[in-house]
């Protein structure tokens, strides 16, 4: 992208590509957006608690990298680091399906 090009410009040229997918694209700025807010979640709370990222490690069960990479938006928890996550963060994990909202 050149430093004169906005980002409508760049989203404009890219979804005029042949077989580009704009559905695939939405979704996975969707979970990458999803992401970022499990990423944010999870460090305030740690940071709440006063806690460290080798302090979470060390209460859930995990090495210290792989808190930095859920707080970076990174990798996807299995159910039982997201148990352990909750507990080592003093929250109860809750997981449920929900309709989507009306339009």
């Amino acid at each position: 992208m050149s430093e004169h090009e906005s980002m409508d410009e760049v989203r404009r040229e890219r979804f005029s590509r042949p077989g580009f997918d704009s559905a695939e694209y939405y979704a996975g700025r969707e979970e990458a957006k999803l992401a970022i807010e499990f990423a944010n979640a999870i460090r305030e709370r740690r940071l709440e608690l006063g806690l460290t990222q080798t302090q979470l490690a060390l209460r859930a069960g995990l090495r210290q990298p792989d808190v930095s990479r859920l707080e970076s938006g990174g990798g996807t928890p299995t159910i039982g680091m997201l148990e352990r996550l909750a507990h080592a963060l003093e929250l109860r994990f809750v997981a449920r399906f929900e309709k989507p909202d009306a339009a």
